[in-house]
């Protein structure tokens, strides 16, 4: 493996993770901007964005490519891997991924959040054929069919009525008895004749032929009825987890793995920052990671530029 020496390693490269790199660049420092896949992050997934300033309605992956070319134009490298393990050594923070390794003065972890699995019967076995978490990305294969889409959130209710313009009918399941999407997002989702709702129940296996998926089963909460319903595809919106697994030995991240940070988003490890998703935070929206990658991002220049005066009067 190669050892490559950066000044700021950004980790993720979603809203949050490109927005440090902008800003960190921005500042003369030399960047890399590492992910396990392609930039963007979860707006790779999302269909439509109106609450993003600036655009009445962009396509999410738009909106990527838009911040990628922001982000590089400074000079911050793009590369991938995925992240084995990251040490503390003070002044220093060595990075080991599965492609190359890093050593950096500051390291920003904006590494985001993923769905939330079920863990019912069918949801493993049919992943890609038939299940799935992104509407964007797999409702083109249901056209003029039926689907179900299990959640009562934001993604949930946003991604079902884009569904519409795909397929028959969406039928959202939600365990509660009232949405918990945003208002706006509620009343078109209401207004929409394609989608049914089916309240105050839980999906307890997903059935196939072997081959793809036919039909969702489940039970009211109230009534204990069971029910069945035939679909060509399930899409799941049930929650998000942090994707924090590398960096939890550094005790840095609450006992769900969402990391701690400041104003400033500094964790408790000087020189290690997080931003977006990852962090513990109520609101989960493209505008505040780019928010918290910006702050982040010229945290990172403050303390690197705080460490290089303590090396120089060091060695002065």
């Amino acid at each position: 493996m190669t050892l490559k020496k950066y000044d700021v390693v950004v980790i993720g490269a979603g809203p949050a993770g490109m927005a440090a790199a902008l800003y960190a660049s921005r500042a003369n420092l030399s960047v890399m901007l590492l992910d396990r896949g392609i930039y963007g992050g979860q707006m790779n997934n999302t269909a439509e964005i109106e609450n993003y300033p600036g655009f009445k309605s962009i396509l999410g992956p738009d909106l990527s490519q838009a911040m990628y070319d922001s982000s590089v134009q400074f000079g911050a490298d793009f590369g991938y891997g995925t992240v084995k393990s990251v040490v503390d050594h003070g002044n220093y923070k060595s990075i080991e991924t599965d492609a190359d390794d890093y050593e950096t003065k500051a390291i920003i972890i904006a590494t985001g959040s993923s769905y939330r699995r079920l863990g019912i019967p069918g949801e493993e076995e049919y992943r890609g054929r038939g299940v799935s978490n992104c509407a964007i990305c797999d409702g083109a294969f249901f056209k003029k069919q039926h689907v179900v889409v299990i959640g009562g959130g934001d993604s949930a209710v946003e991604e079902g009525e884009y569904l519409t313009r795909l397929a028959d009918k969406v039928t959202i399941i939600h365990r509660r008895d009232q949405l918990r999407a945003q208002q706006i997002i509620q009343e078109r989702a209401f207004k929409n004749d394609k989608i049914e709702f089916v309240w105050d129940s839980n999906v307890k296996e997903i059935v196939g032929d072997d081959n793809k998926i036919t039909a969702v089963k489940g039970i009211n909460k109230k009534t204990k009825e069971s029910f069945e319903i035939d679909a060509a595809g399930v899409f799941i919106y049930v929650g998000i987890e942090p994707m924090s697994e590398p960096f939890r030995s550094l005790g840095i991240t609450d006992e769900k793995g969402w990391f701690i940070t400041d104003g400033d988003m500094a964790t408790s490890i000087p020189g290690i920052f997080a931003a977006g998703d990852v962090r513990q935070k109520d609101l989960r929206q493209v505008v505040t990671a780019t928010n918290d990658g910006g702050i982040a991002g010229q945290s990172a220049y403050h303390y690197i530029t705080e460490l290089d005066n303590k090396t120089a009067n060091v060695n002065s």
